[in-house]
């Protein structure tokens, strides 16, 4: 699992999480876990496989939104089993 994490520019308010939540759900179907926050001005989510960055720049910066730097990390799940 990879951790996506995108900067972004431009968000202001709740309906901007929102826009961007569905730009990334539509733009990948596989993506799981999408939350925006427009006061990180970040979108993260998860995914099976590496994404492409240029398509998701793209289909963003559509939107109106500037995108600010693409990164992904492995993603460690975290729950109280975690803790042994």
């Amino acid at each position: 699992m990879i951790k996506n994490i995108i900067k972004i520019d431009g968000m202001a308010c709740g309906m901007c999480e929102a826009h961007v939540s569905d730009t990334i759900r539509k733009e990948i179907p596989s993506a799981k876990k999408v939350s925006a926050s427009h006061s990180k001005g970040e979108a993260v989510f998860i995914t099976e496989d590496a994404i492409d960055e240029q398509g998701i720049v793209d289909a963003i910066g559509s939107t109106g939104y500037t995108v600010l730097s693409v990164s992904s990390e492995p993603y460690e799940k975290k729950g109280l089993f975690g803790l042994f």
